[in-house]
């Protein structure tokens, strides 16, 4: 076999030889021809007399494979998240703050119902309300999302006034310097997680960033009163306003100063 090769590469050799010869020898019939052989020009091989056979058959593969742009390494790759059999990343934000709209009045209604109803048998808002609310001042609300779902909000409205009366649970007053906080609401799957006193903390800054707001007003019952102190608010006292049976003690948050600047913090 090795002779065979060896034979074989002499061959071609001597074809590859002579042929340069006869063209080195045309050179002088003329431009017209010298353009001619120039084109039927064959690289020179390396002979295998001098080079190993197996070296230079593996020094020929590569060289093709590499060349041509359809047995490249990268048209073998997967673009990112499309490898076969790797499932479909979830688009949604983990966590998100965000005013509320018409089309999450269910879902507010729903909490809260279920929230406070347990407790003093009546909703701060009815679903009317609720939807009347976030229509003439959605600015004033804010949800708390976690991979599109709801699980906390605050519905607050504009109040001008010192103190709340029966008006206010009713009307918004826009551009007025009082917000009044009607009513904040956890899932009951996300409850002692710590997500009321960090929506409270979230929808003040957020207030802090609106020029004309000075303030937030809110009732609650009694043993509400630590959880809202706690938040930085005051007792003014007793509230004006009564439910059936239930009576409110009315609190308030003076807005001081400008937002602490934190990523996501609406500002």
């Amino acid at each position: 076999m090795n002779c065979l090769l060896t034979g074989i590469s002499s061959c071609l050799y001597e074809n590859v030889c002579g042929t340069e010869q006869a063209d080195n020898a045309d050179t002088s019939e003329g431009t017209d021809t010298v353009h001619k052989h120039s084109l039927s020009f064959q690289p020179r091989r390396i002979p295998c007399d001098f080079a190993d056979p197996k070296l230079e058959m593996t020094t020929t593969t590569t060289t093709n494979t590499s060349a041509s742009p359809f047995l490249k390494p990268f048209a073998l790759r997967y673009l990112a998240g499309s490898r076969p059999g790797s499932g479909r990343r979830h688009t949604l934000p983990a966590s998100e703050f965000r005013n509320l709209s018409l089309t999450d009045a269910l879902s507010v209604f729903e909490i809260e119902r279920e929230a406070f109803i347990s407790v003093s048998g009546e909703c701060p808002l009815h679903v009317d309300e609720v939807r009347h609310f976030l229509e003439l001042c959605p600015e004033l609300s804010l949800g708390w999302f976690e991979e599109g779902r709801l699980v906390a909000f605050v519905i607050g409205s504009g109040w001008d006034k010192d103190k709340l009366s029966q008006d206010a649970m009713t009307i918004h007053v826009p551009g007025g310097s009082t917000v009044h906080i009607h009513v904040l609401a956890v899932h009951h799957r996300c409850r002692q997680q710590g997500k009321g006193s960090i929506i409270l903390w979230r929808y003040l800054q957020y207030l802090r960033c609106l020029p004309t707001v000075k303030r937030a007003v809110l009732m609650c019952e009694d043993f509400l009163i630590t959880f809202y102190q706690k938040a930085g608010f005051k007792e003014i006292g007793p509230s004006g306003i009564a439910v059936g049976p239930l009576t409110f003690t009315e609190m308030e948050y003076t807005l001081g100063g400008g937002a602490y600047l934190r990523r996501n913090s609406g500002c």
